[in-house]
C-alpha cells in the first residue's frame, strides 16, 4: 500500500531495557532516528542494531530536546514515540493506513499505562496525545515538562493504542513525581497560581479523586489505588514548592538536579 514516507523519531538516555522493543515495534517505518544524550548503558549500541540513525548532544530538556531530534527526521511526516513504549501491531496497521492518505496535519493517538505490576484496567480512561504529525506545520510547545506537540491545522482521533510501560514501581514513580514538579514550579513562577496554600491544602484530594473516581482507576485495585495516591502527591508537591519559592524570595533554583530519567 502506498502512503507518505514515514520518519519515527525517539530520544533516548539509558534506555537499555526498554529501547529494543520500542524500535522493534516500528521496524515498518522508512527512517528511525534516535537522539541520545549521553547514554552508558548501550542505548546507543542496541538502537544502532535496529537500523536507526543516532545522534548524540547533550539533553536540553524534554521539549527542546524532542524538537532536536524532530528536525533530524528527513521525511515530513514523523511519529514521535517516548523510548518506553511500544507500537503494537494493530495500531502500526492504523499508522500506513493514515499515511495512505492524510487529511489533516497531526493525529492523535490513545496510549495505555503499565502501573506497576499491571495493565491499567480496559475500561479506566487512556491518556491521548498527537503523536503523528506533519512535521512542516508542528512543533514542540516548549514547556519544561508535560511537553506537547502543537499543530498548525486539523487533527483527528486514530484507531491505534500505544502501549507505555513507563515506571516498573513505586520508587520509579515518586522520583518521577519529585523531578515533574520541580520541573512544573519552574514553568510556573512567573504566574503565581491564586490562593496558593488553599490549593495545597485542596488540591491533593481533587486530584486523587479525579485519577482514581472519575478515570476509572479504581478498578485497577491496589495498582491503582497506589499510582492515585502518588499522583496526589506530586499535586501536592507542585503547589508545596511553589510556595516553598515563594518563601524564599525566589533564590531557591527548584529542580536543578539531571532531568534525563523520563524519554
Amino acid at each position: 500500500m502506498a502512503r507518505e514516507p514515514l520518519s519515527v523519531v525517539v530520544t533516548t538516555f539509558d534506555n537499555a531495557d526498554t529501547i529494543g522493543a520500542c524500535l522493534q515495534s516500528v521496524g515498518f517505518a522508512d527512517e528511525i532516528v534516535v537522539l541520545d544524550s549521553g547514554s552508558t548503558d548501550g542505548t546507543t549500541d542496541i538502537a544502532r542494531e535496529k537500523g536507526a540513525r543516532v545522534h548524540v548532544q547533550p539533553f536540553a530538556g524534554y521539549s527542546a530536546q524532542k524538537q532536536a531530534a524532530i528536525d533530524l527526521a528527513t521525511n515530513a511526516w514523523v511519529l514521535l514515540l517516548d523510548s518506553d513504549e511500544v507500537l503494537p501491531g494493530a495500531a502500526a496497521e492504523a499508522v500506513r493506513r493514515a499515511l495512505a492518505s492524510p487529511d489533516v496535519a497531526g493525529f492523535v493517538l490513545l496510549r495505555r499505562e503499565w502501573v506497576f505490576w499491571r495493565w491499567q484496567p480496559a475500561r479506566a480512561r487512556l491518556n491521548h496525545y498527537v503523536r503523528l504529525f506533519d512535521r512542516r506545520r508542528a512543533r514542540m510547545s516548549g514547556h519544561e515538562v508535560h511537553e506537547s506537540v502543537i499543530v498548525d491545522g486539523p487533527v483527528r482521533q486514530l484507531d491505534a493504542v500505544i502501549d507505555h510501560y513507563g515506571e516498573r514501581d513505586i520508587e520509579g514513580r515518586v522520583d518521577k513525581a519529585n523531578r515533574y514538579s520541580s520541573l512544573q514550579v519552574r514553568d510556573r513562577h512567573t504566574r503565581r497560581p491564586s490562593f496558593l496554600r488553599t490549593r495545597m491544602v485542596v488540591y491533593p484530594t481533587v486530584a486523587f479523586v479525579r485519577y482514581y473516581l472519575w478515570r476509572g482507576h479504581w478498578r485497577g485495585g491496589w495498582a491503582g489505588f497506589v499510582a492515585a495516591r502518588v499522583h496526589a502527591f506530586y499535586a501536592f508537591l507542585k503547589y508545596a514548592k511553589l510556595y516553598e519559592r515563594e518563601r524564599s524570595g525566589g533564590q531557591r533554583d527548584v529542580g536543578s538536579e539531571s532531568e534525563r530519567g523520563d524519554q
